[in-house]
C-alpha cells in the first residue's frame, strides 16, 4: 500500500523550477531518480529533494504538461507541504515573469520583498 501524496502544480518549465529551488537554496538531484516512502516503497521522479529523514524524500515529476509534487508526508515531519509548495511556486512565478519581461525589453529597476513575502518588481521599458 502506497502512502505517496501527489499535489498538482502549475509548474511547466523544469528549468524555471530548478532556478526556483536554487534561489531557495533547496538542494536537489536530477535525472532518473526515485523517492522512498513507507516501508521503502519507491516511485520515479525527475527531481529528488532530501529531507531530514533519510528514508523519505520529496520529488517532482512531469505529468502531462505540468509537474506534480510527490512525497510520503507521513515520514516527513520537518516540512509543511503547503508552505513548501507555496514558496517554490512563488519563486517559480518570479523566475518566469522576469524572463518574460526581459524578452519584452523591460529592465528591472527595483525589487522589494514585502512583510507578507509579496515580491514587488518595478520595471522600465526604453523605447
Amino acid at each position: 500500500m502506497s502512502h505517496f501524496t501527489t499535489l498538482a502544480t502549475r509548474i511547466v518549465s523544469k528549468e524555471h523550477l530548478k532556478q526556483a529551488l536554487e534561489d531557495l537554496q533547496i538542494a536537489y538531484e536530477e535525472g532518473d531518480v526515485e523517492i522512498r516512502g513507507y516501508e521503502g516503497i519507491r516511485t520515479p521522479v525527475e527531481l529528488r529533494i532530501a529531507t531530514s529523514n533519510p528514508e523519505y524524500q520529496i520529488g517532482f515529476r512531469k505529468q502531462g504538461e505540468r509537474y506534480e509534487l510527490v512525497a510520503d508526508w507521513y515520514g516527513i515531519k520537518d516540512v509543511d507541504q503547503s508552505r513548501f509548495l507555496n514558496r517554490i511556486a512563488q519563486r517559480y512565478a518570479y523566475r518566469v515573469a522576469k524572463e518574460q519581461l526581459e524578452q519584452q525589453d523591460f529592465t528591472v529597476v527595483e525589487e522589494e520583498v514585502q512583510a507578507d513575502d509579496t515580491i514587488r518588481i518595478t520595471v522600465r521599458r526604453m523605447v
